[in-house]
């Protein structure tokens, strides 16, 4: 049965390892598909892979990109803001509540999502279910540990995209990331695809699995799930 639900994944991680960088959820790709499914009637819950605060990515709430999408308007709501000060452990959600799971991106992620068992286990439990799995920009780094029941890769032969390696390069974090997502994806059988312009909205449906490419992917990401729950009624 519906549960009308939406479970969304952030980060932790506020750094990065190798530079001085702050990082964090790039607060964006949160509202922008909260704002989608929200109007669609469906409520959503937030998890972590180590539970409680969540740290904002600086770069995400700089005047020209806050504005976006009214992501300003949730930045100054308290009580939305509030959600991030204690979100639940990923280990401690409940798969059969949701309908649907949903990972942010920041270049956060690619230090935490990873190295979840939790997280692993979780997107793999939903999608054996028959439920959406979706991410965007840096979140699929969340699907590259993810071993189906049959011990294939829920990616391999699946088409995906996310924060191409040409972005990281434009966004000057070459030698900051631990990992190449574009490459990685593909290392474990998935066929990447990637707008034609970089940062420009790119999402790919594949069945259970939804991807964006980066930032101005995520209402399109929400849109697209929000039409796969409503078809599944």
């Amino acid at each position: 049965m519906p549960t009308n639900r939406i479970l969304i994944i952030v980060t932790n991680v506020s750094d990065y390892e190798k530079v001085g960088y702050r990082t964090g959820l790039w607060l964006g790709e949160m509202t922008h598909f909260w704002d989608v499914a929200e109007k669609a009637g469906f409520q959503m819950d937030i998890a972590s892979p180590s539970g409680g605060y969540v740290p904002i990515d600086p770069e995400s709430l700089a005047a020209s990109v806050v504005k976006e999408g009214g992501t300003d308007k949730r930045y100054e709501d308290r009580t939305f803001m509030n959600r991030l000060l204690n979100t639940m452990k990923v280990e401690d959600a409940d798969p059969a509540s949701y309908d649907a799971l949903y990972m942010t991106g920041g270049h956060g992620v690619c230090f935490d999502f990873p190295k979840s068992v939790p997280l692993a286990k979780l997107t793999a439990n939903m999608f054996e279910a028959g439920k959406v799995v979706s991410a965007v920009c840096h979140g699929p780094a969340g699907l590259l540990e993810v071993k189906l029941s049959n011990g294939d890769y829920l990616i391999a032969g699946k088409k995906v995209t996310g924060f191409s390696w040409n972005e990281e390069v434009k966004a000057g974090r070459e030698v900051a990331v631990p990992l190449n997502l574009e490459e990685e994806l593909q290392k474990r059988g998935a066929s990447y695809g990637k707008a034609w312009m970089a940062f420009s909205s790119h999402v790919v449906d594949d069945g259970l699995l939804i991807t964006g490419q980066n930032p101005a992917s995520a209402g399109g990401v929400g849109e697209a799930v929000v039409k796969k729950l409503h078809r599944a009624k």
